[in-house]
């Protein structure tokens, strides 16, 4: 049950784009808008989490077997200097897939300058729809 970035709500409203995904990788964007930035005028650190803990989702999704889905469990984020310029670039991999459990990293430039790193374990669970089958 492969979930595009597209159908969900809150990456939309932010502006996310995938630019690619396939076999555990993934590589999104957001373009910076008025909104997404702090009282210091830099990428919100919330804004960079989001764009982390979906771009690692798409890079999970990539290996999921049919009938299965993914949800965040926990997520270890390392602010490394402020996000600044017109875009976000984030690129993860799948760096171990379990029988439940997955754990993807993902790191996130602001142009050629990396500023932030995330860790993330994410559940593995068969979709609603296919439990019962």
């Amino acid at each position: 049950m492969a979930v595009h970035i597209e159908q969900i709500p809150f990456s939309t409203h932010l502006g996310m784009q995938l630019q690619s995904a396939g076999e555990g990788r993934s590589s999104c964007t957001v373009p910076l808008r008025p909104e997404h930035l702090n009282s210091n005028g830099v990428a919100h650190g919330g804004v960079t989490f989001s764009l982390s803990d979906t771009c690692m989702g798409q890079a999970l999704m990539s290996v999921l077997a049919r009938g299965e889905r993914a949800v965040t469990v926990e997520t270890k984020m390392n602010y490394l200097r402020p996000g600044s310029g017109g875009l976000l670039r984030s690129e993860s991999q799948v760096v171990h897939r379990g029988r439940s459990l997955a754990n993807v990293e993902c790191r996130i430039w602001a142009g050629e300058r990396i500023v932030a790193t995330a860790n993330g374990t994410f559940a593995i669970l068969q979709a609603p729809n296919d439990a019962a089958a």
